[in-house]
């Protein structure tokens, strides 16, 4: 018989990543995983099993494409006529990497209630120091 994870049952773990040298998208399908809860064997698709993650060097990652910077573009629309606002991925890069991160992952999460609080779980950080190092923390890969 198949055990159903309640969700007061679940315990959380608080996963520190280091994002200088690491793919963009490569590592968010991790960071996707790892607050779904994906990679724990009491994982139960309608509970929020998911960790915390904490990523840190969130501006020293590594993107591909040449171009990326100046193309690539993120829009947001209020729900009026002509009222689409866009924005280039290297000036969101350079201003808010917070945002892009959440974005990014964002995206990854399910389209629910249960995504909106999977993705508070996790924290990101343009340098190195982080609010979080009274967490017993792991390190990520």
């Amino acid at each position: 018989m198949t055990k159903i994870t309640k969700p007061n049952e679940v315990k959380r773990d608080w996963i520190v990543i280091d994002a200088s040298g690491k793919r963009f998208g490569r590592m968010l399908t991790e960071v996707a995983t790892l607050l779904r809860g994906k990679h724990k064997p009491n994982y139960t698709p309608n509970v929020d099993c998911g960790d915390y993650v904490v990523i840190i060097n969130a501006s020293k990652a590594e993107f591909t494409g040449a171009n990326k910077a100046e193309q690539k573009l993120y829009h947001r629309h209020s729900g009026y006529f002509g009222s689409v606002k866009s924005e280039k991925f290297g000036d969101l890069l350079a201003n808010n990497p917070v945002k892009l991160y959440k974005l990014a992952v964002r995206g990854m999460l399910p389209k629910t209630k249960l995504g909106k609080d999977m993705i508070k779980k996790l924290k990101v950080y343009a340098g190195s120091e982080h609010p979080h190092t009274a967490q017993i923390a792991k390190e990520g890969k």
